[in-house]
């Protein structure tokens, strides 16, 4: 029960030390989370493959400008499938202060490693509609400690 509550703790601790996220996604100036479509939801906790999806979409038009929510770091580039389809890119973002960390999958990043500046362009959004036709096209947004990402957008 202890090792609960101390992960709840640090989950919170991470969201207030790293405050209100920047405009991911050129378009969506709210970040607006996707909606339900013949796919599945994008909310965190929806059901997803028999499980909970850990993650929460950001609803982004293919080709659209992705920025950085946080200042930080760029650690390395990720592959969210592992099946390199025309979506399997992405990049894992480290916010310095808090050392609360994301994975960004979905798009095309500007470059694979360095500092960014909250709110700079990072990345382009990869053609979601090639792999998954009529999806509500969307970058994912997943803490790597799996909490809920949600009240930073």
């Amino acid at each position: 029960m202890l090792t609960l509550k101390l992960i709840v703790f640090a989950g919170l601790v991470s969201i207030v030390a790293a405050g209100r996220w920047a405009q991911i996604c050129d378009g969506n100036p709210l970040n607006s989370i996707r909606g339900c479509d013949k796919y599945g939801c994008g909310y965190y906790g929806a059901p997803r493959n028999g499980g909970k999806h850990l993650a929460v979409d950001v609803k982004c038009q293919d080709g659209s400008g992705v920025y950085a929510p946080f200042s930080g770091l760029i650690v390395r580039r990720i592959k969210p499938f592992g099946n390199n389809n025309a979506i399997d890119d992405g990049i894992l973002l480290r916010e310095v202060k808090s050392g609360s960390c994301i994975k960004m999958a979905f798009i095309r990043p500007l470059r694979n490693r360095g500092w960014i500046r909250k709110g700079s362009r990072i990345g382009v959004m990869l053609p979601m509609q090639s792999v998954y036709p009529d999806i509500i096209s969307h970058v994912r947004i997943q803490n790597c400690d799996y909490s809920n990402p949600t009240g930073n957008l």
